[in-house]
C-alpha cells in the first residue's frame, strides 16, 4: 500500500559532532522510506543554517533548511526563565507540513524502515496522533494527566489538518503550569496528543532507547533506534567506575557501521 503524502522535520542546534552525524542517518533513514514523495525540512537553533549544513554532510536533494521561530504567545507565556536551553524549539514552529502527514524526529532517532505503528497510523479512516514509547516515565509536570505508560516526543505524528496549538492551549488552560524543564516540555505534549482519542505508540521493540544506562537497552529495534543523549557534549557523571560520555560514544561508535549499512550509506573512510 503506497505511503500518504507525508512531511519529516527534525530541530537541530549547537550539539556535539556525533548529534550531526546521526541527524545524517536520520535524514536519509527517513529518505530511504519515504523517498522523493515526502517533504523534509531542518529547523535549526543556536547557529548558522550554512553552518549546520556544512556539519551534517551530505544529504538527499530536496531537504530544506529554515531558522527556528514562530513559538506561539501563549507557549512563551508559560516558558519558565529556567528553560535557557533551547526547550521548546521543537514547537517552533508549531506545524512543518498543516496538510500532509506530519513525522517529527529527533535529530538522534534513526529510521530505516516504518514502525508499525506508524503504517497503522498513517491507515485508519480518521487518523488521530503518534507519539513514541520510553523506558521511563518523564512527563514533568503533567505525568497525573495521562496514561500511565511512559512516552517520547522523540518521534511525534501529526495527521494532516491537526491543530496542535489549540490541542496545547486546550492543556495549558486545564492546567496552568510553568513550563520549567524539557520533562515539562515532553508531558505537555504526551498529553496534547492523546486529547479526544489517545496517541497510537511507536514500541520499544520497533524503536528502541538506544543507550548503555539501564533500562534503556544497548541495541538497535527492528526498524529503528533514539540514541539518547547523543547531543551532549559533557556527561558529569560514571557508569561503573566509567566516565558517563565514555560509555555513550562507545555504544555509538558500536553500531555506527550497522546504521550505515541500514540506511544505505557507505561507512565514511577512516573510521
Amino acid at each position: 500500500m503506497p505511503l500518504p503524502p507525508t512531511g519529516i522535520r527534525w530541530t537541530i542546534g549547537d550539539v556535539d559532532p556525533l548529534g550531526f552525524e546521526a541527524l545524517r542517518l536520520s535524514i536519509w533513514g527517513a529518505w530511504r522510506i519515504f523517498g522523493g514523495q515526502g517533504a523534509y525540512v531542518v529547523y535549526v537553533n543556536s547557529i548558522g543554517l550554512d553552518e549546520a549544513r556544512s556539519r551534517t554532510g551530505d544529504l538527499p536533494d530536496g531537504v530544506v533548511w529554515q531558522t527556528a521561530g514562530g513559538l506561539p504567545s501563549f507557549l512563551e507565556a508559560h516558558l519558565d526563565g529556567a528553560m535557557a536551553e533551547g526547550v521548546a524549539w521543537k514547537l517552533a514552529p508549531l506545524r512543518a507540513f498543516p496538510d500532509r502527514f506530519e513525522l517529527s524526529l529527533d535529530n538522534d532517532c534513526i529510521l530505516w524502515d516504518l514502525p508499525e505503528a506508524a503504517r497503522a497510523w498513517m491507515a485508519e479512516p480518521e487518523p488521530r496522533c503518534l507519539i513514541a514509547a520510553d523506558v521511563t516515565l518523564a512527563h514533568g509536570a503533567f505525568a497525573d494527566l495521562t496514561r500511565p505508560e511512559p512516552r517520547n516526543t522523540g518521534i511525534r505524528g501529526l495527521p494532516p489538518g491537526h491543530d496542535l496549538g489549540q490541542a496545547l492551549l486546550s492543556v495549558l488552560e486545564s492546567h496552568p503550569v510553568p513550563l520549567r524543564s524539557e520533562l515539562d516540555e515532553q508531558g505537555l505534549q504526551v498529553v496534547a496528543l492523546d486529547l479526544g482519542r489517545p496517541a497510537h505508540v511507536v514500541s520499544t521493540a520497533d524503536v528502541t532507547i538506544c543507550s548503555p544506562f539501564w533500562p534503556q537497552i544497548p541495541e538497535l529495534g527492528r526498524v529503528g533506534a533514539h540514541f539518547v543523549g547523543l547531543n551532549t557534549r559533557e556527561l558529569p557523571w560514571n557508569w561503573y567506575d566509567r566516565p558517563a560520555r565514555e560509555c555513550l560514544v562507545e555504544n555509538w561508535e558500536r553500531h555506527r557501521p550497522e546504521l550505515y549499512a541500514r540506511v544505505g550509506l557507505p561507512l565514511p573512510a577512516g573510521r
